[in-house]
């Protein structure tokens, strides 16, 4: 092992021989499953993080990821003997180590989340994971055979997608490999002879376009390295599933690797190749233009070689190959083979591994993150161009909307409409390979809900939530704020006493007495109906009463009076800008105008209802305490939707006149119904309609009523 150690300074290396010492130490009596000492297992782990040229606190950490878990090695002592960024190196290890990918979906979830945020912390912990992992996959066949399934599942569905997120190609097809030999045996080892058969029957035919290959970059006077590639055995057989095709018709099994020296060198390349042998139409991908969201580079051209074999050529630089095998690891290679050189370009995974942390800040729930996160590890990217030329990546299916939030979350979150290649398009529609997108936001636009049932990236489904819950916490807190003063009022106390100087101790007490942490937690419990106002303002009376302030008689004579008595709380006025924290019952649908009531369901917020709606009747005669008054404002600030029925005489326009009737009323139809029947004489067309007030609906009724093959027209509530 010390020989892959030369890149590390004397003392660096001094201090990997100390962890070596620790290990063995720790490990010295323990057997792996093969019947080799247990130290085998760190030392190859450590070999693999030193070809990635990993640092020596890695190596160090490397060696001793077993020890905290197996050999009861305190984290103390290793802060104590190696410093701090070891200690949690090989703390966030263990913790790792203890995850079991189990099926239950919401413990495979918060496994997930702790390594994927362990990893965003520090790339270092996932890549001694990763090589963890390949050396346990290596040896998996010596474990007992039962485990083979789930350990090779987990490699599969978990680390594999990592690895290859984070561009390390080499562990990612060695992992998918190992994981398809101990979960497929059978189909893995026929698979195996297939292709070590076709390998030695076309072995000529290979070496003869190798030789055609080097001839024809020797009479250019190019300088390349060509070397043979063949698809991996799991890669074949998800083609051959995939497309449901036989062995014989998988037709790219060989292919070529060319690295030249500089990116000029590759479209030269190319030219070169396509002037041999003819390109298979529809196969050619610049991603040396346009880079993989993973920061891949590379040419890839199919070509006809000799006997109408399909030939794959993939042709880049040195330093493309290094980031195509290595990805996130090739940072540490790179500073090792240019210690003044700086490494350019997002390959890292930054922005992935930052927005890991993001989209947690925004997402306490496991099971929601892990739903986010999934998306973007198996991602299969197109890419777009903004007015300005500048391309970006999303994964396929993505659409306008989730494009505005990768550019920026305040342009998604403001987003009002958008054009792709200068034409005006719903922010539903999907992006394609070369579209040029532009966003218009208007500062009055705010993030819909309808967007999360399309959105396809977990950037943009986090960041629209994130915001309705904020939203929807922010009203809720002013409408219970709202209903508590109006609460405070029938018990004859003007107005809500602030959080500040002498009040302090007061919200203490109240609190205390309401189980919330907060003014404003304990305000949104009463906005969602959590806590009852009335309950709440009668214990503030009681500790005001105790400070020496008594209730306002006159106050508390003028609300009893001008109280419903069935009401126990105060009004609350209704002007349509409440958006989450009210909710306009469907079952009858009130508009201004319609006596109205509001019942607070738990956890629901306020739900307003038609007094008269048979809904609400039946629910204040169970639950009478959690009704409070409304009342509609002046001026609503949009229109309401209501349910219209319009019985008519079936026949050649009768949608067309019905339509007509409602427009000459200015009022809007926002979804219609019908019977499943068409044929029958008489048919019932249900209306969603939007109206200003009462006074709006009854003269769009007026003109229904009076149009020709209308026998009937009614709001739906009046009719359950």
């Amino acid at each position: 092992m010390t020989a892959k150690l030369d890149y590390l300074s004397p003392p660096d290396l001094e201090q990997v021989r100390q962890a070596y010492r620790l290990a063995d130490q720790a490990h010295l009596g323990q057997i792996r499953n093969s019947g080799e000492p247990y130290i085998t297992h760190p030392i190859a782990v450590a070999v693999q993080c030193a070809d990635w040229k990993l640092d020596a606190q890695a190596l160090m950490a490397a060696l001793l990821h077993d020890a905290l878990e197996d050999s009861g090695v305190t984290k103390i002592e290793l802060l104590q003997r190696f410093g701090s960024p070891v200690a949690e190196l090989v703390d966030g290890l263990t913790k790792l180590d203890k995850l079991h990918f189990n099926t239950r979906e919401e413990n495979q979830a918060e496994s997930f989340r702790k390594m994927l945020l362990a990893m965003a912390r520090d790339v270092r912990v996932i890549l001694i994971k990763l090589a963890d992992r390949t050396h346990n996959m290596r040896t998996l066949s010596d474990a007992p055979r039962e485990k083979w399934t789930r350990i090779a599942s987990e490699t599969l569905d978990i680390y594999a997608p990592i690895a290859h997120r984070l561009g390390l190609n080499q562990t990612y097809r060695e992992l998918q490999n190992l994981a398809f030999r101990h979960l497929r045996p059978w189909r893995y080892t026929i698979l195996h002879k297939a292709v070590t058969k076709a390998r030695s029957r076309r072995k000529d035919l290979i070496q003869k376009v190798q030789q055609e290959v080097d001839t024809a970059f020797a009479n250019n006077g190019m300088d390349v390295k060509i070397v043979g590639r063949e698809k991996t055995l799991y890669s074949i057989y998800r083609k051959m599933v995939e497309k449901h095709l036989s062995f014989a018709r998988v037709t790219d099994i060989y292919g070529f690797r060319v690295l030249v020296p500089t990116v000029l060198d590759c479209y030269t390349a190319l030219g070169i190749l396509h002037q041999l042998y003819k390109p298979v139409p529809g196969k050619f991908k610049d991603h040396i233009a346009i880079a993989k969201l993973n920061g891949y580079q590379s040419l890839h051209t199919t070509l006809v070689g000799p006997s109408g074999i399909n030939v794959e050529f993939q042709i880049r630089t040195e330093a493309m190959h290094l980031v195509a095998e290595s990805g996130v690891a090739a940072h540490w290679l790179y500073k090792v083979n240019n210690p003044q050189g700086t490494v350019t370009g997002d390959w890292l995974g930054s922005k992935w591994l930052q927005s890991l942390l993001d989209i947690e800040d925004e997402t306490r729930d496991a099971a929601e993150f892990w739903e986010h996160v999934k998306v973007d590890l198996f991602p299969d990217a197109v890419y777009v161009f903004t007015p300005k030329s500048r391309i970006m990546a999303l994964p396929r299916g993505a659409t306008v909307v989730d494009f505005a939030y990768a550019i920026h979350s305040n342009i998604g979150d403001h987003t009002q409409a958008a054009k792709i290649n200068g034409e005006q398009v719903p922010l539903r529609t999907e992006i394609r390979n070369g579209d040029v997108i532009e966003i218009v936001t208007t500062a009055e636009s705010t993030p819909n809900p309808a967007w999360l049932s399309f959105v396809r990236t977990a950037r943009a489904r986090s960041k629209i939530r994130h915001y309705l819950k904020t939203l929807a916490q922010t009203e809720s807190e002013h409408l219970g704020e709202q209903m508590l003063a109006q609460a405070l009022r029938a018990q004859g106390i003007e107005k809500l006493p602030d959080e500040a100087g002498i009040n302090k101790p007061l919200w203490e007490k109240l609190l205390r007495f309401s189980g919330n942490k907060t003014r404003a937690e304990l305000l949104t419990d009463i906005g969602i109906g959590k806590r009852i106002a009335s309950i709440v303002a009668k214990r503030l009376l009681t500790l005001l009463t105790d400070r020496g302030e008594k209730p306002d008689a006159l106050l508390l004579t003028r609300e009893r009076y001008g109280a419903d008595e069935t009401v126990s709380q105060g009004s609350v006025l209704i002007d349509g800008s409440e958006n989450a924290s009210v909710r306009f019952a469907p079952c009858c649908r009130p508009v201004p105008g319609d006596a109205i009531v509001g019942y607070l369901g738990r956890g629901e917020g306020l739900i307003v209802h038609a007094d008269d709606c048979a809904v609400a009747l039946k629910l204040k005669r169970k639950d009478s305490e959690r009704f409070i008054g409304v009342e509609w404002s002046d001026e609503p600030v949009r229109a309401f939707e209501t349910e219209v029925v319009v019985t008519v005489t079936n026949g050649k326009g009768v949608l067309a006149r019905v339509a007509t009737a409602v427009a000459a009323a200015e009022a809007d139809i926002t979804h219609i119904d019908m019977d499943n029947d068409t044929a029958q004489e008489v048919i019932d067309l249900r209306f969603l309609i939007a109206v200003r007030d009462l006074k709006q609906l009854d003269a769009a009724m007026h003109n229904l009523r009076r149009t020709p093959s209308v026998l009937k027209a009614q709001r739906a509530k009046l009719i359950q």
